[in-house]
């Protein structure tokens, strides 16, 4: 008896077994992908990226640098500098997620028979450091070289260590190097429809690599530890243009360009459009940003041909009730100020409700700002000032000015524009009184330089702030209603989860870096 109920049993098993194999045989699709390409991670990565680094853009950067002021006397005004804890969850835990999916791009072309790819394995790498080098610029110490492991089957590490900032950052200088070295050598190809910042273009990702690479070098030049080696590295990269090419035309910018239509669910429709139209365009101009451009009479904000089209300037800034006037940011709770000069929304001046927007910023397909050509000018410019490289610093000016000029006007606003003609002969610059002369100090000659590049810089993703922090320039003024009087935020805030899920280290970094608040500076802005 006992024998035939082991035998049923053993039986019982062998049929179970069977059946599961064979059921797991005919339920398997052998047509089906069983890894994902690195062509489908691809866009949907850099969209995503783009649309947080746009949403701290619009509502935080933007706010803190007087671009503009969503108005109210009550509390978390960011442009009095009230910073709310929760502000750093949302860029953290989504670049974060994001990563995953860059790491995943360069492990599948790493080492899938099928998809391996080199292209986009170096392309992954120069991606991943400009998202670690948002992070680490918002925050200071992060997790680097224990992140992004706890989604991955192998070696689940949920809890990753932080990483120092300097550490990084040379990290970070390795990583653009064996970029670098792999787009040379890369004869793989990137799926143009895959690729909606370079359309597949090797020669301009390598070039974008490269002029990152400066800019993180760059931000590193005042360090006493490390200004010599990254000085050095600078004039490197500089002076030797065919192993290290960087972005040097308009039409090299990266720049994820949208597709310009107001309909939120169309493929690269901006991620403004998500937002509600009375939203976008609550918010009114500050004065330091407007009047600036009111001063100069900016071709960028003129209304009439061959600048402007359809009595809209090119930047989609709607005239109030002052005519070109901004808000004075810091301004006192309860003091009389009004809202004049705005951002068109996607419902104002349409040519066909919204489907058809003329010019405004929440469709701009100009919106999705990366790293563009007048930003690496403006750089050169800097070295060129402290005596890095040589080429003139007036030179490298005149070239960032007219190149984020003829980026918003491509064909109506020209070279000879820049410098001659107008009410003085000495064109734009001339007129608006910002000719870079060579009897200007040490610090106004840098005013110059970041003042322009303050507007080369706009919607791109946090560098505003992020430059400010290291530079001091642009000088804003200083509103009376400032929760801390003339100080710029530094960081922010690391979000509550992690304090609760990764305690230990949190505790190291806070220890090693200094509280964890917006006062704390980051590494490389400590003395």
């Amino acid at each position: 008896m006992i024998k035939n109920i082991l035998l049923g049993t053993l039986l019982l098993a062998f049929v179970l077994q069977s059946c599961t194999k064979r059921y797991d045989e005919i339920n398997t699709n052998p047509n089906l992908e069983t890894v994902v390409s690195p062509e489908q991670l691809f866009a949907p990565a850099l969209v995503n990226i783009l649309s947080i680094n746009m949403s701290r853009n619009y509502s935080f950067n933007n706010e803190l640098m007087q671009v503009t002021v969503n108005m109210g006397d009550g509390d978390g005004k960011v442009f009095r500098y009230d910073i709310r804890t929760t502000w750093g969850t949302q860029p953290w835990n989504n670049l974060y997620l994001q990563l995953t999916n860059l790491k995943n791009i360069y492990s599948i072309a790493d080492t899938s028979s099928r998809y391996k790819n080199d292209s986009y394995k170096g392309v992954s790498i120069i991606l991943q450091s400009w998202v670690y080098s948002i992070l680490t610029d918002t925050y200071g110490d992060i997790p680097y070289s224990e992140s992004n492991l706890g989604r991955l089957e192998d070696g689940a590490n949920r809890r990753p260590k932080f990483d120092k900032q300097k550490d990084i950052y040379m990290a970070i200088y390795d990583s653009l190097e064996v970029a670098n070295s792999i787009l040379a050598q890369s004869t793989d190809t990137i799926n143009s429809n895959s690729d909606p910042v370079f359309k597949g273009d090797i020669a301009k990702w390598r070039k974008f690599g490269n002029a990152l690479y400066l800019r993180l070098l760059l931000r590193l030049s005042g360090k006493s530890e490390v200004a010599a080696t990254v000085i050095s590295k600078f004039q490197n990269i500089v002076n030797n243009p065919v192993q290290y090419p960087v972005i040097s035309s308009n039409s090299e910018s990266a720049i994820l360009r949208w597709s310009g239509s107001a309909i939120a669910a169309e493929p690269l429709s901006s991620p403004f459009n998500s937002m509600r139209v009375q939203d976008f365009r609550s918010p009114g101009l500050g004065e330091f940003f407007i009047g600036n451009l009111r001063n100069w009479n900016s071709p960028l904000i003129q209304t009439n041909a061959p600048h402007g089209t359809n009595s809209i300037n090119r930047l989609g800034i709607a005239q109030g009730s002052n005519a070109w006037s901004g808000i004075p940011s810091g301004y006192s709770p309860g003091q009389d100020v009004s809202k004049s000069s705005y951002f068109f929304s996607s419902d104002q001046n349409t040519t066909n409700q919204v489907t058809t927007p003329r010019i405004n910023m929440q469709t701009e397909p100009l919106t999705g700002q990366m790293l563009n050509y007048a930003e690496v000018q403006f750089m050169l410019a800097e070295a060129a000032l402290k005596g890095w490289i040589t080429g003139g610093d007036s030179l490298y000016y005149n070239k960032g000015v007219l190149g984020y000029m003829q980026m918003w006007l491509p064909t109506s606003f020209t070279a000879a524009a820049l410098t001659s003609g107008g009410v003085t002969g000495g064109g734009f610059l001339g007129d608006a009184d910002i000719s870079y002369l060579p009897y200007l100090s040490f610090d106004e000659k840098m005013d110059l330089i970041h003042l322009q590049k303050y507007y080369a810089l706009l919607w791109c993703d946090m560098q505003q702030w992020i430059e400010y922090r290291r530079t001091g320039h642009p000088v804003l003024p200083k509103g009376p209603g400032l929760i801390q009087p003339g100080i710029m935020p530094a960081r922010l805030n690391y979000p509550v989860e992690v304090q609760s899920t990764n305690p230990t280290y949190y505790k190291e970094a806070v220890a090693s870096q200094g509280p964890d608040n917006i006062n704390t500076q980051v590494w490389w802005q400590k003395p």
